[in-house]
């Protein structure tokens, strides 16, 4: 079997990953329904409420991490599965039904983003953990990187299979759809065989939240990845809000335009995934050149003067961004005990996406006072100074030097202790991208 795709060797993750990507492409449908139904149904392009719907669904996110965590290390992850899964469908198919009816006013939307906020909160975390009990640890950087192939697939035909269905037959299909592929996704869960798991140490006791927050404390590399993805996921990811503003507001194309937008940026991020997937061994190096390289196709997106060119921006964004995060999920994982990944994977996946409450509801605003491109630059500005500040936080520790050559060709070293100790290697060339 080719590398990229050693991990679906495994039956239970085999299983899982076909119900996985049908409820991927149905969640990216779902989602670009609930953006147009807000911007243009229930409000007039107003990317306040758009800013505060997507906040309303990520607050949970930072709210409950600490107690998500404990939840995800100490119960059957499977088990939770299944019934964070079903609480997911009955909203989906709520949502539906109301636009259905014609009866859905924008408070439905914000009820309903915080309850699937709650229920995704303790999904993601058992869903992020239980990849390592489905597979070995030779297979965990391979199964992170498929899973988020997957999402990007997921990513690369829902909106653009929602944007048609919206044209075509209005918003309550598209959302009906949404919440048929939940049922994948159960159905994958029941299939497995329970004896071909390996579920990690589970901890009993008091003080089980204290004990994984120190745990990271004590963890200095754990805690730079955790500050570089906070940035990213408050002030770069919110592109569920920033395309939807620039293709309205600022290249005024309607459902299915905008839907494209999020086919063409899952283009980069499938490839990244798919890069990531055969790369054995995350490293520092390739999160911070990733994130550079987010900085730069950002800086294009937030002036592109273009629809055309934002769409071509898009796939060199896509592909930093997914580099960025599947090499920091990855790095994570492989590097924590088992029996507190749960609690980590839980803070970890509140920094990131616990962040949007803060970022969303801003950028937001924002987009309505400043400008809608004004809501891209500030991810662009946020992004590019974490990284500078990281860089020089690694250089100035004790042994450590950060070194750019541009000959023979563009490499950066991170050089700890002897000179041939190095945490990097040469940066690839990027692709060209023409007008």
């Amino acid at each position: 079997m080719s590398p990229t795709f050693t991990s679906l060797g495994v039956r239970n993750y085999r299983i899982y990953a076909s119900g996985a990507i049908v409820s991927n492409i149905g969640t990216w449908m779902g989602r670009v329904a609930q953006d147009w139904l807000v911007l243009t149904v229930l409000t007039d392009h107003s990317g306040s409420a758009l800013g505060l719907v997507t906040g309303l669904q990520f607050l949970p996110f930072l709210v409950l991490a600490p107690w998500a965590g404990m939840i995800v290390d100490r119960f059957p992850k499977r088990r939770i599965l299944f019934g964070t899964q079903s609480a997911l469908l009955l909203t989906a198919l709520l949502l539906a039904v109301l636009t259905a009816t014609g009866v859905v006013e924008l408070w439905h939307v914000y009820a309903l983003a915080t309850i699937q906020g709650v229920a995704t909160a303790l999904d993601n975390p058992a869903r992020q953990t239980f990849v390592s009990e489905m597979v070995d640890r030779d297979h965990l950087a391979n199964a992170v990187s498929l899973n988020s192939a997957s999402f990007n697939l997921g990513r690369l035909l829902g909106p653009g299979v929602a944007g048609l269905i919206i044209a075509a037959a209005g918003l309550a299909p598209a959302l009906f759809l949404n919440a048929t592929s939940f049922l994948f996704v159960l159905v994958a869960l029941a299939m497995m065989d329970a004896d071909e798991l390996r579920p990690a140490p589970r901890p009993r006791g008091r003080g089980q939240i204290r004990e994984g927050l120190r745990y990271v404390k004590g963890r200095p590399d754990i805690v730079i990845i955790l500050f570089l993805v906070f940035i990213l996921g408050t002030f770069g990811m919110n592109f569920q809000l920033t395309m939807a503003l620039m293709a309205t507001t600022v290249f005024d194309k309607g459902a299915g335009e905008y839907g494209l937008l999020g086919s063409i940026m899952a283009i980069g991020s499938l490839t990244a995934a798919l890069m990531s997937a055969r790369r054995p061994n995350p490293r520092l190096r390739i999160l911070l050149v990733a994130l550079v390289g987010f900085t730069v196709s950002t800086a294009l997106l937030a002036t592109a003067p273009t629809y055309l060119l934002f769409a071509i921006y898009l796939v060199p964004t896509g592909l930093s961004a997914l580099t960025a995060l599947t090499t920091a999920n990855a790095m994570v994982q492989l590097n924590v005990d088992p029996s507190m990944r749960g609690r980590v994977m839980a803070l970890y996946m509140a920094i990131f996406m616990g962040g949007t409450p803060l970022g969303a509801p801003v950028i937001g605003w924002i987009g309505d006072a400043w400008g809608a491109r004004w809501t891209i630059a500030i991810g662009t500005i946020a992004v590019g100074i974490s990284v500078v500040a990281v860089a020089i936080r690694v250089s100035r520790r004790e042994n450590v030097a950060v070194t750019f050559e541009t000959r023979p060709r563009p490499r950066l070293q991170v050089l700890v202790g002897a000179p041939d100790t190095r945490l990097v290697s040469p940066i690839p060339r990027a692709p060209e991208v023409t007008k």
